[in-house]
């Protein structure tokens, strides 16, 4: 592929190693990692938030 360099000048560049041309086929494990990221924020956000808070509501 062509690109520039800093000095804005026009050069070829060449990719070495594994890149996969379609990311649809990592896409589910990807979501999933992202859910199971964002869950567990959500869940250690509300335990630092309300570490102390006493609840009526039976823990499952």
């Amino acid at each position: 592929g062509r690109t520039i360099n800093r000095q804005g000048e026009a050069v070829e560049m060449v990719t070495r190693g594994r890149h996969d041309p379609c990311v649809g086929i990592r896409a589910v494990p990807i979501a999933e990692a992202m859910m199971a990221i964002v869950l567990m924020d959500h869940l250690l956000r509300q335990r630092a938030q309300n570490g102390d808070v006493v609840s009526d509501v039976p823990r499952w």
